[in-house]
This record gives structure tokens, sequence and C-alpha cells, in this order.
């Protein structure tokens, strides 16, 4: 993965092309980008970005922001509870708790 100014690219190789292509993947924008080395496709996912900040800012358009740190999440009862109990057992906020649970699991996966 690839990260400028908060957004993330993800990158796939098309074999039949030989070309790198991404997609940045931390926004409902449609951001792409190409490139036939590492260093085109690093530049190219800059400009990218960057061309999409300067579009929202000739239209007059707030650039929506990768993400704003706040999501509602649903989640049945009885997880609900159990969360909830968790989080008095180790004297936390349900939302602390929460975030923690968040980063163990992603940092057992490495992102």
């Amino acid at each position: 993965m690839m990260n400028y100014k908060g957004y993330i690219g993800k990158v796939e190789f098309d074999d039949e092309q030989h070309i790198f292509t991404g997609e940045v993947i931390n926004t409902r924008a449609v951001i792409t980008f190409q490139g036939s080395s590492v260093e085109e496709l690093e530049r190219e996912f800059r400009n990218s970005v960057d061309d999409y900040i300067e579009w929202c800012k000739e239209d007059g358009v707030e650039p929506e922001k990768p993400y704003s740190g706040r999501f509602n999440v649903r989640i049945y009862p009885q997880l609900h509870q159990r969360a909830a109990v968790g989080a008095k057992l180790l004297g936390l906020s349900l939302n602390s708790f929460l975030i923690k649970c968040l980063e163990d699991e992603l940092n057992l996966m490495h992102i």
C-alpha cells in the first residue's frame, strides 16, 4: 500500500498489459493511477491525489477526507453486553475498549 496526504493507494500488477494499476481505497471518490515502474507509479499516485484536491478546489467542493474518526457500528445485543462487560473488567470506557480491540486485531494483520 502507498500513503500520500492521508490517501491510501492499493496497487495491482496487470500481467497482460505489464503495467501497475492502483486506486485510492479510503475514499468514496474514484481516484486511480498507473505506471510501468515503481517510480512512475509513485509519481502518478501523488499526481492523482494532487489533481483530485485541485479539482475540488476549482469546483468549490471540499475534498473528501480519508476518514473522520467517527463511525457507527451495529452489533447484536449479546455482543454489545459482552463488550461492555469486557470494558468494565479492564477499567476502560466502551469506546476505549473497542479502539483497543481494533488496534490489537489490525496489529495482528500488520495493517
